[in-house]
């Protein structure tokens, strides 16, 4: 299938042409002053479903954002691959952090990516990643038939939760019916070494509210007589962990299971530098709970997070103000056993008992999402290892990821389908930071990977069902 490589090379300035146009598009999910962007990129990737030759191209509306779906049924004894991703990015602040406009999509030259990377909000996670998949079948159109039924189901709230694609996957069982299921929203280790995830940790998502006097106060009148809230919330988010760094929510750790011998085992054979690691992010030491090594706290490891803290006077000079209100927004990862729902619940029990009297507190549930586990026994997995070998020369290692992807675990849930993480990400490519980017190399080399995945999946479910 060398032809794949030859017309994605051939037809690389468009390809990225295209995808620059859906970069420049800033569908924040999270900011409903972009609803309209939101829109406007949906409808731009139904444009590129029609001029796929897709048929059932539709805008399926929501409650919230919509989802863009489309599908191409060749045959009912072939199999049916469902390719999820989002078209929806993460807001983009610190803004001036961002060494140019994080929606003018630019490539730039870097020390991992000599040949280049796409810098740009949202160029590796997702939009940047699901482009693969449009490309992919683009080019198993202009070379080949499209071996399989293929269904797409590209959605525009996974940063903020997928609470509406959750109700649209139980509503659809008919529609959404697959083999297997095939997602880009992962990564691989490095560069040179692919992998295919097979675990996420769940993700629990929560804001806390402290308030204290019923206005701000003038700090040289009230201060030492009332409880200053951004006080009281820092000493009780300090007290959440203790000198081991565990998590000391009551019965947080109830349904960990913990990893075998043999998954340390494993653990030990990733590719792994901790000088390498403390560099690309500029730290002189790593932390986190005793015990265990910073690949397991990555992934097999409960954590919790301030993912922001706010309050009082921010703005330029002095304000001297006691006030009124203090705000947090946490987040905890979860691991398999563990159901975000119970540990939102004992998150909020465990707030409001460790709060002072001296403030009112109020604690808000944003949304989660189940841990998942993805066996590698399967002809998807072996397929996809089939696939990453032929592109990269070697074969793929299994690792578990740290991040959360919420709607996979319903995807076996609901659908009975198993999920395919083929991720082309690197940890470098700063995700959710300012100066996001995804390598140029990684991009071309995944909708090739992509391409040759249909053909090996189609080949090993009709072995299995001769």
């Amino acid at each position: 299938m060398k032809e794949f490589k030859d017309y994605i090379n051939s037809n690389k300035d468009r390809f990225l042409d295209e995808l620059f146009d859906l970069l420049r598009i800033p569908s924040i999910s999270a900011n409903s002053n972009y609803n309209k962007d939101v829109r406007a990129t949906a409808n731009l990737i139904k444009k590129h479903f029609k001029n796929l030759g897709l048929d059932n191209c539709e805008i399926c509306e929501t409650k919230g954002h919509p989802i863009v779906y489309a599908e191409k049924i060749i045959s009912k004894n072939l199999p049916t691959i469902l390719i999820y991703g989002h078209y929806d990015v993460q807001p983009v602040d610190p803004v001036e952090l961002w060494d140019k406009d994080p929606f003018e999509p630019y490539i730039k030259k870097t020390k991992i990516h000599p040949e280049g990377a796409i810098f740009a909000r949202g160029a590796c996670d997702d939009k940047g990643q699901m482009f693969m998949h449009l490309k992919a079948l683009e080019s198993i159109k202009e070379n080949y038939n499209i071996p399989c039924n293929v269904k797409l189901m590209i959605e525009g709230e996974e940063e903020v939760g997928s609470d509406n694609l959750e109700l649209f996957v139980k509503n659809n069982k008919e529609k959404l019916k697959n083999d297997i299921v095939l997602v880009s929203d992962t990564g691989m280790i490095d560069k040179t070494t692919p992998s295919i995830t097979t675990g996420l940790r769940g993700l629990s998502y929560m804001e806390v509210e402290i308030t204290g006097p019923n206005r701000d106060l003038h700090s040289g009148h009230y201060g030492g007589t009332v409880a200053n809230p951004i006080n009281t919330l820092s000493s009780m988010i300090a007290s959440l962990h203790d000198s081991e760094n565990k998590i000391t929510i009551t019965n947080f750790y109830d349904d960990v299971v913990e990893t075998t011998d043999l998954e340390k085992k494993e653990s030990k054979k990733i590719p792994f530098d901790i000088n390498e690691f403390r560099e690309s992010i500029g730290i002189n030491l790593e932390h986190g709970e005793s015990g265990y090594s910073t690949i397991e706290r990555q992934s097999v490891r409960p954590a919790l997070d301030v993912n922001g803290i706010w309050g009082g006077y921010t703005e330029e000079g002095a304000k001297t103000v006691l006030p009124s209100k203090a705000f947090a927004k946490i987040s905890m990862r979860l691991v398999p056993n563990q159901n975000w729902k119970k540990i939102s619940s004992l998150f909020t029990k465990h707030i409001k008992k460790i709060a002072p009297k001296s403030v009112n507190v109020k604690v808000t549930e944003h949304h989660g999402g189940e841990p998942y586990v993805a066996p590698t026994d399967t002809i998807g997995f072996e397929a996809a290892s089939k696939a990453y070998e032929e592109v990269f020369n070697k074969k793929p290692i299994a690792t578990r990821d740290g991040g959360s992807i919420p709607i996979i675990a319903l995807f076996e849930k609901e659908l009975h389908s198993k999920t395919i993480l083929m991720g082309f990400g690197l940890d470098s490519d700063a995700i959710h930071s300012p100066n996001e980017h995804y390598g140029v190399s990684n991009f071309l080399m995944g909708i090739e990977t992509i391409s040759k995945f249909y053909f090996h999946f189609t080949d090993l479910f009709k072995s299995k069902s001769n």
